[in-house]
């Protein structure tokens, strides 16, 4: 087995700003973006947390090198609006940008706030740090208070799932163990919306939210559609355990007969038995072992798009 050749100089170096090509232009509208905005505010705050990826232009060397710019658009660009000479870059050893630019790990809503408070705990000030992110320190204190009056097992549940702030500012009107229920129907419809969250606090019985005296408004819907909701939303719900239960079984089930089935497809004799009694049987056990893919059957979530500003 060859070994693995390293994608990118092990010792980050220092260049010139001037030195450094982009490859597109960055548009007015972005630069008026609270994205850009906020790279901006973070630079002058903080300095160059994450450095830009170039790689060398060939042709050119020592004093004359020339660095093509593979990731940091939008960093590159405020630095230079800035009137910064030199930068902290990341020297790939090929011209190849996709990783850098679409291989980033998102951070969740969840994630961000223990962030947050990390830094709060470690000496950052609320105002230093709104100040970085270009933000007011009431947006840095919601943050902060994000997860209050959520139970810790709902919290473990979502931690590392795309729930949107809202979504939580919604699972925070229910009790504890409902709090639970709405997490995992969450996680199970990958959907973590902030509608979604909604329509499963409107179709939660009075009993189980926190402000029990409070009857529930959902604008359109009178009482009785309410009440209706909830009965027919806790059928639903128990439907839909008991189907996600079974359905763990009836995969293993069906490994257990495709694997079965592409064995007896390994063996001559049997094919020719088949193709000469049952070529019709034959074509679709053929079918069913060659579309049959059990391995992946669960849709990608899409991550969030917060927490990290790349360009």
């Amino acid at each position: 087995m060859g070994q693995v050749r390293i994608a990118f100089e092990t010792q980050a170096r220092l260049l010139p700003v001037a030195s450094i090509l982009p490859v597109r232009a960055v548009p007015d509208s972005i630069k008026k973006s609270r994205k850009y905005e906020q790279i901006v505010s973070s630079i002058q705050e903080l300095g160059m947390i994450e450095p830009l990826v170039v790689y060398p232009q060939k042709g050119t060397r020592g004093e004359a090198a020339r660095y093509v710019l593979l990731d940091g658009h939008l960093r590159h660009d405020a630095l230079k609006a800035m009137g910064r000479t030199e930068v902290l870059c990341l020297v790939s050893t090929d011209d190849e940008g996709f990783t850098y630019n679409h291989k980033v790990s998102q951070i969740s809503a969840i994630q961000e706030h223990f962030m947050l408070l990390k830094a709060l705990d470690s000496g950052v000030s609320e105002e230093r740090m709104a100040k970085a992110l270009s933000l007011d320190v009431a947006a840095i204190r919601n943050k902060r208070d994000l997860l209050e009056g959520i139970c810790a097992e709902a919290v473990a549940l979502l931690r590392n799932h795309p729930v949107r702030p809202g979504a939580l500012r919604e699972i925070r009107r229910a009790a504890p163990m409902r709090q639970m229920q709405m997490a995992e129907l969450m996680i199970s419809s990958r959907n973590f919306t902030v509608a979604y969250a909604k329509c499963l606090i409107a179709a939660t019985a009075q009993k189980q939210l926190v402000d029990q005296a409070s009857p529930k408004e959902v604008k359109g819907l009178t009482p009785e559609d309410i009440a209706r909701m909830e009965r027919e939303t806790q059928t639903l719900e128990t439907d839909f355990r008991g189907i996600e239960k079974a359905h763990g079984q009836n995969v293993l089930k069906l490994v257990v007969a495709v694997g079965y089935v592409r064995r007896l497809l390994d063996s001559a004799a049997v094919v020719k038995y088949l193709s000469r009694k049952c070529p019709d049987l034959l074509a679709e056990l053929g079918r069913i072992v060659e579309t049959v893919d059990l391995t992946n059957d669960a849709p990608d979530e899409n991550p969030q798009e917060q927490g990290k500003h790349v360009s």
